[in-house]
């Protein structure tokens, strides 16, 4: 199940240099571009971009709503950042810099977040949906207090989402406990539908923050409302080792013991796992996150496994993680260079994961576009072949020109449409200071 490409239609705000022509499709015109499909197929010419996230190729007479000179412009599908903590923001970039993971948790991340407020939340996820949007994302899987909060920022700002609230037995300041914190998500799963762009999501933050029946509760309440759920799992040895010292059992085995998995359950970071595992994984058709910033920032030791995943046949993603935790960002791309280096680099094999590899699994499932300038001296040289675009735009990178989200103009000649991006970093300077008066 990928909710990633749902559609549904905001207002279109309209872009500069570009011929607009009404027509019955609504559709797109880039003359003389350059598009990649998801197969990563190279198509040159007049190309239309419809709604419903489809593409064709262009006879130069069709009535278009939009009509754009191309020639310096390279057109992908959008990334999708399948684990994030947008709203983290307010942990500021650096904030706790040199913490291992569970100090960086107990001695940073929880005691700020126990001052936690909707407004500071609001302010987070505007400056993250406006991170995004720049560096060509349309869809996030996030984990954060007051979801409803995060899915109408999201929602204004025409992106996609699947929006987890956080479900645990502690560090929870939103919630009196996990049973108020899951009555909240059923309210949420009721009132969405299926065509929504934005989906929410029982996020159980992980094994050692959520008991047996809390656990339980979150697998009943998806099951009930066919929805997704989220967690963090086996990103340490530590965690590991204390799941196994508990229970007898490593993290996925405890998890399926309980009946915990459903089709789509999303488990970033799956870091420290063993075959057996990985095959438990794939059998529930678990999507599985890779964090590779996350993991190398907090010194985890380790990261995905990727051939022994493949091998498994699971669904692998690319994520980000929260600001404060991983790159200090959310910019998917960089995260998807770093995960074809760290693969190559831990397994000893520079075949393993191309550059057209790890596009493909930054974008897989997007029905959107994101259009890059080609101008961009990152994107040099083009080759003998003309053929280097991917292999630029992911080691070198390049700026994010359009955004096209449901077929809707998100982002356009380099301005973002939907968010006032000067702001959303004034509020997020204002909302820092005040929210750690005093804590630093």
């Amino acid at each position: 199940m990928d909710i990633s490409h749902t559609v549904q239609k905001p207002a279109l705000m309209r872009g500069r240099a570009s011929q607009q022509v009404m027509g019955e499709d609504n559709a797109v015109r880039y003359r003389n571009t350059v598009l990649y499909d998801e197969g990563g197929n190279k198509h040159v010419g007049d190309v239309l971009l419809h709604p419903d996230g489809s593409w064709t190729e262009s006879s130069g007479d069709e009535d278009v709503k939009l009509d754009v000179d191309g020639s310096g412009r390279l057109i992908t599908r959008s990334l999708q950042n399948w684990h994030t903590h947008l709203a983290m923001q307010l942990n500021a970039r650096d904030f706790s810099d040199g913490f291992p993971l569970h100090r960086w948790l107990n001695e940073a991340i929880f005691p700020t977040e126990a001052r936690i407020t909707p407004e500071f939340v609001r302010i987070g996820a505007q400056a993250a949906a406006a991170e995004m949007i720049k560096t060509g994302s349309s869809f996030a899987a996030d984990m954060y207090f007051y979801p409803g909060v995060t899915g109408e920022v999201l929602g204004q700002a025409g992106l996609r989402g699947l929006v987890g609230g956080p479900v645990s037995d502690a560090a929870l300041p939103s919630h009196e406990d996990a049973k108020s914190a899951l009555d909240e998500l059923d309210t949420l799963l009721k009132q969405q539908s299926p065509i929504d762009k934005i989906q929410y999501a029982i996020a159980t933050h992980s094994v050692y923050l959520c008991s047996e029946e809390t656990l339980r509760r979150a697998s009943e309440l998806a099951e009930r409302r066919s929805g997704r759920l989220h967690i963090h799992v086996s990103e340490t040895r530590k965690e590991v080792a204390d799941c196994h010292d508990s229970t007898g059992m490593y993290p996925v085995e405890y998890l399926d013991s309980l009946d915990f998995f459903k089709p789509g359950t999303v488990c970033a970071h799956a870091s420290w796992m063993k075959k057996n595992e990985i095959r438990t994984l794939a059998s529930h058709e678990v999507t599985a996150v890779h964090c590779p910033s996350s993991n190398m920032k907090l010194a985890c030791g380790g990261t995905m496994s990727l051939p022994a995943f493949n091998d498994a046949g699971v669904d692998v993603r690319l994520g980000t993680d929260g600001a404060a935790s991983s790159g200090n960002g959310l910019d998917l791309l960089a995260e998807a260079r770093l995960a074809a280096l760290v693969q190559r680099h831990d397994h000893w094999d520079a075949t393993l994961m191309t550059a057209n590899n790890a596009f493909a699994m930054a974008t897989k499932g997007s029905q959107d576009w994101a259009v890059w300038d080609l101008e961009d001296v990152r994107m040099r040289p083009v080759g003998r072949s003309n053929n280097r675009h991917i292999t630029n735009l992911l080691f070198n990178g390049a700026e994010c020109l359009d955004l096209w989200v449901g077929g809707e103009e998100i982002r356009f000649d380099g301005t973002t449409k939907t968010i006032d991006e000067r702001k959303s970093w004034m509020d997020l300077d204002e909302a820092v200071q005040s929210y750690y008066d005093g804590v630093e």
